[in-house]
């Protein structure tokens, strides 16, 4: 049996204004956007016309320009959730036009599927291959696992984009296993990074299935920064701390396996562990795959590695569909609520390791709000992770913008993770640890090991002015930084005596 083949635009004229839709995909990553262009498009026409239109959007993650962008731009998203990173979608959250749900990565699945969020209309899914049967469905995914499942089986209807880019034998990664919801959920059986527990496809009901597209659309792929002498120190720093600890007998001598965030300081880290012949080769369990962590694995630094996305530029996807005789058997894709699943970091003793727009001198974090107002990006999995990590570490620089903003504060402006999530703090300046300190023993060790020294004097001339009990603040200056930072344009003109009544 053959499912109908339809044009990417006759498929978007399908979903009226008003109406959720669930994607597949996770970062840019096996998302589906042959579709979402179209749809923009439409948006655009029906605005000119004076006519209302705008959709709801359920993602894995991320996406890419032609679907968070592309959409944000035509004003076609009323709801969004949950996590994000593309600057034009920023620009219309930021602006008050998107209502964005910001959610820890492990619940969305399941809150789509405990009916928090409403019905779920349609589900656009990217797949490499299809069994066309009549009784069932097999569709095979792309580069990421997502929410794909969940959003099959909920949607009242069906579109798949049977992307040609990617290869079919991309099937022979992806674990797919949705859990059943409480009171009947059972223990999710991975004892091992590499264990399978589900089925290479995702099972779709065929009646639902309106028709397939067919395309040749490459991923949307993410540049990022080379390293840096600065993330090459972070990464370093970091590196010999964890040496340091399996020394001790903090992590066993086998090692333990590794999370860590997206971006240039991630591969930097990475990289440096790759590099210390003192780390044995280890195994990853985490939700973004990167470059550096394929290259490990060939060069036989890395041995088994679980996510949900290939977060890689398109030459590094070819380089894994090329070699999927050696990736079968060491590399799995999985479901985000598997991958983020804090039942499973917890008994394989996940180290988690993230990336921070600022920490507080006590120990929580933001990774989310500029200032506590602007929506940088969502919170993405690092909640996930660093909560039920075995340690939990988060990296900044110590500064941004040419000095003029310090990383370490007073007070965070927005907090993500709290002190109690935080183990360990990383800057170019040192590592901070944080395990079994009080709070004013964690100011002072943040504030000497983490900052910059153009902001020891002004964090230690807080700490003279804060008052109270287990936690030092004088709340009228807890923000003075901010404040400074935002009117005077550097936050090492702070002054705190203007804060301080007489």
């Amino acid at each position: 049996m053959a499912y109908k083949r339809i044009s990417a635009v006759e498929a978007a004229l399908m979903i009226k204004n008003g109406e959720n839709i669930a994607l597949s995909g996770f970062t840019p990553a096996g998302v589906a956007k042959a579709v979402t262009k179209e749809l923009a498009k439409i948006a655009e026409t029906e605005h000119q016309a004076g006519r209302p239109f705008q959709v709801g959007i359920f993602t894995g993650a991320s996406t890419g320009q032609s679907t968070d962008g592309d959409l944000a731009n035509a004003h076609a998203i009323k709801y969004r959730a949950p996590y994000t990173t593309n600057p034009d979608f920023r620009k219309h959250v930021n602006m008050n036009e998107i209502a964005y749900n910001d959610l820890h990565l492990s619940q969305m699945a399941q809150e789509l599927r405990y009916g928090f969020m409403g019905e779920v209309d349609w589900a656009i899914l990217e797949v490499s291959d299809i069994d066309e049967g009549a009784d069932s469905c097999k569709a095979y995914l792309t580069a990421a696992g997502g929410i794909s499942p969940t959003a099959a089986r909920l949607a009242k209807h069906v579109i798949l984009e049977l992307n040609t880019f990617h290869n079919p034998n991309s099937k022979f990664i992806h674990d797919v296993y949705e859990p059943l919801d409480p009171p009947y959920r059972q223990p999710i059986p991975i004892t091992h990074v590499g264990d399978r527990i589900g089925k290479p496809y995702v099972d779709i009901d065929p009646k639902k299935i309106v028709g397939v597209v067919e395309c040749n659309i490459p991923d949307e792929a993410r540049a990022f920064k080379d390293s840096d002498p600065l993330t090459d120190k972070i990464g370093h720093l970091t590196a010999e701390f964890l040496v340091s600890d399996m020394k001790r007998g903090i992590i066993p001598s086998s090692f333990l396996p590794l999370q860590s965030g997206v971006g240039s300081t991630a591969n930097a880290i990475l990289g440096a562990l790759g590099n210390d012949k003192n780390v044995p080769v280890f195994n990853i369990y985490t939700e973004v795959i990167q470059n550096s962590v394929i290259e490990m694995m060939l060069n036989g630094r890395v041995k088994d590695a679980s996510a949900c996305s290939l977060t890689v530029s398109n030459e590094c996807l070819m380089q894994v569909y090329d070699n999927m005789d050696y990736f079968k058997d060491h590399l799995t894709l999985r479901q985000s609520e598997i991958s983020n699943s804090p039942e499973v970091m917890r008994r394989l003793g996940v180290i988690a390791i993230n990336t921070a727009l600022e920490c507080d001198i006590y120990g929580n974090a933001n990774s989310t709000h500029i200032s506590g107002t602007k929506m940088m990006n969502g919170i993405g999995g690092s909640g996930d992770f660093e909560r039920n990590a075995y340690i939990s570490i988060f990296t900044c620089p110590s500064t941004a913008k040419g000095g003029m903003i310090s990383s370490i504060v007073p007070f965070c402006s927005h907090i993500d993770h709290t002190e109690h999530d935080v183990n360990i703090i990383v800057t170019e300046q040192g590592v901070a640890d944080l395990r079994g300190k009080c709070p004013m023993e964690r100011a002072e060790i943040i504030i000497e090991n983490c900052a910059h020294p153009d902001y020891k004097p002004v964090l230690r001339e807080y700490l003279k002015i804060a008052k109270g009990g287990q936690t030092h603040h004088y709340l009228p200056a807890a923000f003075a930084m901010h404040d400074t930072l935002t009117r005077k344009g550097d936050m090492r003109l702070t002054d705190f005596s203007e804060y301080v009544k007489a």
